[in-house]
């Protein structure tokens, strides 16, 4: 049997050492150029080629990796790294079933392949196939107990069950075998705030920073981050992150960052702008991508509740601290119906997400319009659309629909302040009721987001929502059939007794 190392052309293996240095280090575009010297040098290099993939993939270019793995398989067909790094370039493209299949061959060709395993949990967990997941989670755990990713992944699937204490306790062996491990870290923050535990939780979110997913978005100013401390006077950037829902759950704390006597200037996306101009005591509000002025000190909005010392006993709660402009509520009150209960409707989150995980988590939050018929059915209702994107609802659905005139949150604010009640999926809009002190359902999948907790029909956050969860994972029926006899209650005339 010839000896594949011995049998490489000495200038090829030294570009290929070459590359591997690069590649640990980090300088991905170096790597690259070095394994395709190597390649070079010799056509016939199934590891070149599946490291090459490999570093293309880190630098987001998944269509060139998976080539790269199909020409390493094709040189070496038995290489089970190359199936398994082939499987995660086919999970960021969103195909699962391909993926999946890639992980099968890796662990066909070695059993004890641990990472295997746990990357096929993963994908299975996404795909809704919960039980398979853990099940092949704890295959690896038992053949590798101390591999902390399998521990993190563990952690993940428990919680989509709902077994929020028990996933705590896997991020925390996690962390014991790799105690800096950002994504364990992060996890075990949003655990421990589902929980309750918002003391010990704060800190822990704080790594969201250093994950891979939010690492690129980190903002890197010269100035200090706000931490709490005495600034009275100075200058506070607070800047908004991660998606419209969360920009509308955490301005809240602006003005009370104001109160401590820093003058504030709020950045929020675009669409947020002439809405959240009406929290008090700003000094001034600009658009995410506008020039930034001067300031002291920054803080990206989330962290404000660990540098303000927020515990859930004294969570800002009072409502509406949002306010729409009174002239377009007048407007809007001209166009909508003058008789019946007037209830808007939100039924679908964001479909343009980029992340197999965010997307999967927004079909688990999302609700195909059809599914909507028994609740429209309800007598005295006139429905009102607030849904701006995603799946539309069939023809003739008795919902009025004045979405296309929207152009930004002030406009939806004005709009929803004219209605009585607002049924919604778990978006920024059931966020934007709750910050009008609008009364407001939300729909909320098995698995809840942090902010909602555990076996709570009530939210601390928003003192005029109600929550009606899935009792088991997809089970929309029981929840719109709750939904559905709670609104015939809401439109029955009172009897006077």
């Amino acid at each position: 049997m010839v000896n594949r190392k011995q049998a490489l052309p000495p200038a090829a293996q030294r570009a290929f050492a070459a590359a591997v240095g690069h590649h640990q280090a980090g300088r991905l575009a170096d790597a690259v150029t070095f394994y395709r010297r190597a390649l070079a040098l010799h056509p016939p290099y199934a590891e070149a080629q599946q490291n090459l993939g490999s570093a293309l993939s880190d630098l987001g270019q998944v269509d060139a990796a998976i080539a790269c793995f199909h020409k390493a398989l094709e040189l070496r067909p038995d290489y089970p790294i190359a199936h398994l790094n082939l499987g995660n370039a086919l999970w960021a493209q969103g195909r699962a079933e391909e993926a999946i299949a890639a992980y099968d061959r890796a662990i066909a060709l070695r059993p004890d392949f641990a990472e295997a395993h746990t990357f096929r949990a993963i994908v299975l967990g996404e795909q809704g196939q919960i039980e398979p997941a853990i099940a092949a989670c704890r295959r690896a755990l038992a053949l590798q107990p101390g591999y902390p990713d399998a521990h993190n992944t563990l952690g993940n699937l428990l919680r989509t069950t709902g077994r929020i204490t028990e996933a705590a306790g896997c991020y925390r062996r996690a962390l014991a075998l790799a105690p800096g491990y950002p994504d364990a870290h992060f996890n075990l923050g949003m655990a421990l705030l589902a929980l309750g535990q918002f003391e010990a939780g704060w800190p822990e979110y704080e790594w969201r920073w250093k994950t891979p997913q939010m690492a690129p978005a980190a903002r890197r100013f010269a100035q200090p981050q706000w931490r709490g401390e005495p600034a009275e006077g100075q200058r506070l950037l607070i800047h908004a992150e991660q998606g419209l829902g969360d920009t509308l759950h955490f301005c809240r704390f602006a003005p009370m960052a104001a109160a401590h006597g820093m003058r504030v200037v709020l950045e929020v996306p675009r669409p947020l702008l002439r809405l959240c101009a009406s929290l008090p005591n700003l000094t001034a509000i600009i658009a995410a991508g506008e020039p930034l002025p001067e300031f002291d000190l920054h803080c990206p909005m989330a962290s404000l509740p660990l540098a303000l010392g927020t515990t859930v006993a004294t969570i800002p709660a009072a409502v509406p601290y949002l306010a729409a402009e009174a002239a377009a509520v007048a407007a809007w009150r001209e166009r909508l119906p003058a008789e019946g209960l007037r209830v808007g409707l939100v039924w679908a989150g964001n479909p343009s997400l980029d992340r197999p995980s965010r997307a999967a988590m927004d079909r688990r939050r999302s609700l195909a319009p059809d599914r909507l018929t028994a609740l429209l059915a309800v007598p005295g209702v006139r429905f009102v659309s607030l849904q701006k994107d995603g799946p539309r609802l069939p023809p003739g659905a008795p919902v009025l629909d004045l979405m296309a005139e929207v152009a930004d949150f002030a406009d939806t604010a004005a709009l929803v302040t004219n209605l009585d009640l607002v049924i919604a999926v778990d978006t920024a809009v059931a966020h934007l009721a709750g910050a009008l002190g609008k009364s407001v359902w939300m729909l909320d999948r098995f698995d809840p987001d942090w902010r909602w907790m555990t076996g709570r029909r009530d939210s601390p956050w928003y003192p005029t929502m109600r929550i009606y969860r899935q009792p088991a994972p997809g089970d929309w029926e029981s929840v719109l059939a709750e939904v559905a006899r709670d609104l015939v209650d809401l439109t029955r005339p009172a009897r006077i007794s």
